[in-house]
């Protein structure tokens, strides 16, 4: 392609070029960027403009999922295939939230959510416990992640104390190797990635073989 950029800079068109036929490659890509959060204790894996990766990954898969999947593999986060995904998310994202923890659910993993988005969940037909949060007393969700009883963080919560809540947990999460969202769309990323496991459609080619597929 720069080739051919380079030679439609200088005047050439297209159709001299003989490429006016659309390739639409029979995979997709997923690049990733990777942090080393583990490197500097204290802090935050929120993301912030200062915010420096120390490279990049992709994952390639016949789908979105499996790309995804292997991004994340690639960038050293280990997608659970079973388990229990904590849900806690603001009032503004609990209905887009819905069809990611249904699908979890119908993967057969187990919910549990702070109070008012296992309500919001238990009231739409899905199966959710209750946890304390951190302020609530104990067994609160911190108390879960260092017992080994949550393997995936779904958390979108905003405000000052939720905050202060949400900074904890994603340092728990850092320190117990647990994977940690705080996006709607990176909670439904993993769940398709999450799915294209559990299929075990895992496979290995070559950039060669890719490149083949879609001529």
């Amino acid at each position: 392609l720069a080739k051919l950029a380079t030679k439609v800079m200088l005047g050439k068109t297209l159709v001299e070029l003989g490429f006016t036929r659309e390739v639409v490659p029979k995979h997709l890509s997923v690049k990733e960027s990777v942090f080393p959060f583990g490197r500097f204790p204290g802090v935050d894996i929120l993301l912030g403009p200062e915010m420096k990766s120390t490279g990049e990954v992709m994952g390639i898969g016949n789908d979105f999922g499996l790309a995804f999947a292997k991004a994340q593999a690639a960038s050293g986060y280990e997608l659970p295939t079973e388990g229990t995904v904590f849900v806690s998310v603001h009032d503004h994202d609990k209905e887009k939230v819905l069809p990611v923890a249904r699908k979890f659910a119908d993967m057969g993993f187990g919910l549990i959510a702070t109070k008012g988005t296992a309500r919001f969940l238990q009231a739409h037909g899905v199966k959710a416990e209750h946890v304390h949060k951190l302020s609530e007393g104990r067994p609160n969700v911190l108390d879960h992640i260092k017992n080994g009883k949550i393997q995936l963080v779904i958390n979108t919560s905003l405000g000052k104390k939720t905050s202060s809540d949400a900074y904890k947990i994603r340092r728990a999460t850092l320190v117990y190797g647990i994977t940690y969202t705080t996006t709607i769309s990176g909670a439904g990323a993993m769940a398709e990635a999450v799915g294209a496991l559990q299929r075990g459609d895992w496979g290995v080619k070559t950039i060669q073989e890719y490149h083949a597929e879609s001529k």
